[in-house]
């Protein structure tokens, strides 16, 4: 600990905040919790959205028009704002924000899965399968998942990136990850007041925001180009 808002120095490389905390220490320890959190939250959200998505593509029927018509309901409702309201009555807490979050977001897993499984289960090899006698949960998870795969894992990288932006969102309007726990969302709040005197500080945490975001869309862009087939010229 040291006074608040000291300059950059030896001791203090990024300087400290309006406690006197080292920003450079809690950067380090707000990535893990941030991206820890968004990592779980976003593969809860693929659970749910994806063995829903599955399920609706090959029962059909009353099934799918059950769950697509709920997930219209939640889709009807802006993330953000259903995001606060639910928060605000179920509690600011770590599992209460993974679980808001990984249900509200699961809804556009859902629509993507049901959207490219549809197609692959009226395939020839699918209805080999139901004639065989296989099951729903083999048909889903042998013959649909696997020739869907690509697209769920590409996917899966977009998400990650709304995710970790709706918890950082959602940190920076004290509704997220909840002090004294490092947070890059609320790191940019509690420093914001120093962009007023010149000082580049809270653009550090905002700026590790946006870089890995964009290292993320990276990364998807590549496999894609890879799952596609295509080569460099």
């Amino acid at each position: 600990m040291a006074a608040p808002f000291e300059p950059w120095s030896n001791q203090f490389w990024l300087g400290t905040d309006s406690l006197g905390r080292d920003m450079f220490t809690r950067l380090v320890f707000g990535a893990r919790n941030t991206i820890g959190i968004a990592l779980v939250t976003t593969i809860l959200a693929f659970s749910l959205g994806t063995t829903a998505g599955l399920a609706a593509a090959t029962f059909g029927g009353w099934t799918d028009q059950f769950l697509s018509r709920f997930v219209d309901v939640l889709m009807s409702i802006p993330q953000l704002i259903f995001a606060l309201l639910l928060l605000s009555i179920f509690g600011t807490s770590i599992p209460a924000l993974i679980l808001v979050i990984a249900i509200l977001d699961s809804t556009r897993v859902f629509r993507l899965t049901r959207a490219v499984a549809v197609n692959v289960a009226v395939l020839d090899y699918v209805e080999v399968a139901r004639l065989r006698g296989e099951g729903a949960i083999w048909i889903m998870s042998r013959e649909i998942l696997p020739n869907v795969a690509p697209t769920l894992i590409a996917e899966f990288g977009l998400r990650f990136c709304f995710v970790f932006l709706l918890i950082s969102g959602l940190s920076f309007l004290g509704l997220g990850i909840q002090p004294p726990t490092a947070d890059w969302g609320s790191m940019v709040r509690d420093s914001a007041t120093l962009i007023t005197y010149g000082d580049i500080t809270p653009l550090l945490p905002a700026g590790a925001i946006a870089l890995l975001s964009v290292a993320i869309n990276l990364v998807v862009d590549w496999f894609l180009h890879r799952a596609s087939g295509l080569k460099e010229d």
